[in-house]
Order: structure tokens, then sequence, then C-alpha cells
């Protein structure tokens, strides 16, 4: 189902997105709305699940995660995918995990505090029923991260 976004609900994306923590009342002058139209277009963005969820971005270093991996895993078969999924859900080393096309059938991407760690993650991961062969490599510096998106004014609603 096609969903029509106007100037105003792009406008509140697109603050949100800059500073999800940000006041109705802040948001409601920069569009010209008062605080309860801003309050009812946010609930309805909410309900179309437009807007997921609303996050604080920490900055892993302070918390001494040092390394950042991205792993490309091989699994032998769609049929372990239910319990690869799951194994990966449970550990909080991943922060990502997408199904690819070309070298591996899994991408992880994650932040663990030291090589030692990522060692041992790694090791684990091998172990996992299914699991071929795994492929990491490490990042040495990041000039982007974000998920901001480019909102464009009809958005597909699938249920």
């Amino acid at each position: 189902m096609a969903y029509q976004l106007d100037d105003t609900d792009i406008k509140i994306l697109n603050h949100l997105q800059e500073n999800g923590r940000a006041q109705r009342n802040t948001i409601s002058e920069i569009v010209h709305l008062s605080v309860p139209s801003v309050s009812e277009r946010m609930r309805k963005l909410e309900e179309k699940g437009l807007i997921a969820n609303y996050h604080a971005i920490l900055d892993a270093r302070k918390f001494n995660f040092d390394i950042t991996a991205f792993i490309f895993v091989e699994v032998d078969s769609s049929e372990r995918y239910p319990k690869f999924v799951e194994n990966v859900t449970n550990h909080p080393e991943v922060l990502e995990c997408h199904s690819i096309t070309g070298d591996g059938s899994h991408i992880l991407k994650v932040r663990t505090k030291n090589t030692e760690t990522l060692e041992k993650f790694l090791s684990l991961v091998q172990t996992w029923d299914g699991v071929t062969r795994t492929r990491s490599n490490i990042v040495l510096s990041s000039f982007k991260e974000t998920r901001k998106l480019a909102i464009e004014r009809t958005v597909e609603i699938k249920k």
C-alpha cells in the first residue's frame, strides 16, 4: 500500500533522524504546527511503522569496544538458517546480520573489545551447526556510519 508523505511529515522525519530526542515543541516550531498536531502526526507515522523506534547512539570506543569487524559467514544449507539466526540474535557482539549474495551466505557486523575477544567470537561462530567457513575484515577507521535515510514522498507500507 502506497502512503504519501507531505512536506511536514518529511521535515518531522528528517529532524527526528538528526535528533531522536527532539522535543515536540521544538519540532512544532520547525514545521509551524501546534504541539498536539505534531504529536498526532508522529503517532500516525509510528502506527504506520515508518518510525520503528528511538535509540541513543553510543560511542563504542568510550565503552572500550575498540574492534569493529565484518565477518562473512558461509552456512551450508537454508535448513540451518533459523538456528544460525537464533545464534546471531543471542550474541550482543553482533550489531547487524544480513543474508547476502556473493562470498558467503551472511555478513555480520560485530563490535568487540579487542582482537582476543574477536578471536574467541570467531571460534564460537565456527562451532555453530552448518557454518562451513568464515572470513573476517577488521575496520581500521570509519568515515561515515549512519542510519539516516533520504526520504521520498511515496513510501510502500507492507503488512
